[in-house]
């Protein structure tokens, strides 16, 4: 590096790592300003670690990094970086919390990557703002933060509380937020030395749509899935999906077992299934509440529903979910 470079030119990071966050995130953190440093053979950015022990911290593939700070205050003009994954909800401690709210209330620029989010929400930094989480997160983020809008898309470039879903999407923000700064020559030349020429835009979706993620030909199949994805907590009927379609019930049973290779009914369980499953892992919903909240008339019901499908009742597998992670 030249050393033309001063220190108050230097964009600085300091990328708080929450125990079991993914490794993924962290290098496409990371690598971004690494390579634009490179490029322009001078120092554009600079990071450093910090955990909630101040040593170290263990990412979800079981490797220890090590760190250079604890809870301290994050150097003014920098950027706090939240980088959270798995069981993000049993890793949030008093401390991290207020410790995030300190720095809000000192005026730092705040982001999350992959699960943080959960933890800005907890915090209460999201409140009536775009955000978004890694799509594993979404049925209990939206259950718990109804005052946060979550967009479901790879990263949302929020001038305050700047957000990316996790794994690559979090390179596809920090080549935003590197093209912003310095060009868009720069981004560009540092997507290519990643070797990662399909950068996305803000508004990419996290997932495949519909039609890319069960095999959807049919235009009634992709609407009649839509239907049931959107009314979980009220199901229609398979006569009143398909009166809604403008076709009759046996035409959706006989498209569904065609492309589904299932009736209607059942999969709409599955979905449901599904979701529950999701807010018993992720949030502290009681079994009475995530029954509702998928559409099932009774406890009871749901819960024979679910040990038919799952082979586990919902309370034991909620019980299951809350053993301390090893």
């Amino acid at each position: 590096m030249d050393g033309s470079t001063t220190e108050t030119d230097i964009q600085g990071f300091t990328i708080l790592l929450v125990e079991d966050f993914t490794h993924l995130a962290f290098s496409c953190a990371i690598e971004p300003l690494r390579i634009a440093n490179m490029l322009q053979d001078r120092a554009l950015y600079r990071w450093r670690l910090a955990s909630e022990n101040g040593r170290e911290a263990v990412c979800s593939n079981g490797t220890r990094t090590l760190v250079d700070y604890g809870l301290e205050p994050v150097p003014s003009g920098d950027t706090l970086l939240i980088l959270s994954g798995h069981n993000v909800e049993q890793r949030i401690s008093p401390g991290l919390l207020a410790y995030i709210r300190r720095e809000r209330a000192r005026g730092t620029k705040i982001g999350a990557l992959c699960s943080g989010a959960y933890v800005l929400a907890k915090a209460g930094l999201l409140d009536g703002r775009r955000a978004t989480i890694h799509w594993q997160f979404h049925d209990g983020f939206e259950e718990l933060f109804p005052q946060v809008r979550l967009i479901r898309s790879v990263y949302v470039p929020d001038s305050k509380y700047p957000t990316a879903s996790g794994g690559t999407a979090t390179a596809d923000l920090m080549l935003h937020l590197i093209g912003r700064a310095h060009g868009t020559d720069l981004a560009i030349a540092v997507s290519d030395q990643m070797l990662y020429n399909t950068a996305r835009n803000a508004d990419a979706a996290q997932r495949y749509s519909l039609q890319s993620r069960y095999g959807l030909r049919n235009r009634h199949i992709a609407d009649a899935v839509r239907l049931m994805t959107d009314r979980m907590e009220e199901p229609m009927s398979p006569p009143e999906i398909a009166a809604e379609l403008g076709i009759s019930t046996r035409q959706l049973e006989r498209l569904f077992g065609r492309y589904m290779k299932c009736s209607p009914k059942k999969f709409a369980t599955d979905l449901r299934l599904e979701r529950a499953r999701n807010l018993l892992l992720q949030t502290e919903m009681s079994v009475t509440e995530i029954a509702h909240a998928c559409g099932f008339g009774s406890t009871g019901h749901f819960s024979r529903v679910y040990r038919a499908r799952y082979d586990v009742t919902p309370t034991r597998q909620r019980a299951a979910s809350d053993r301390p992670p090893e």
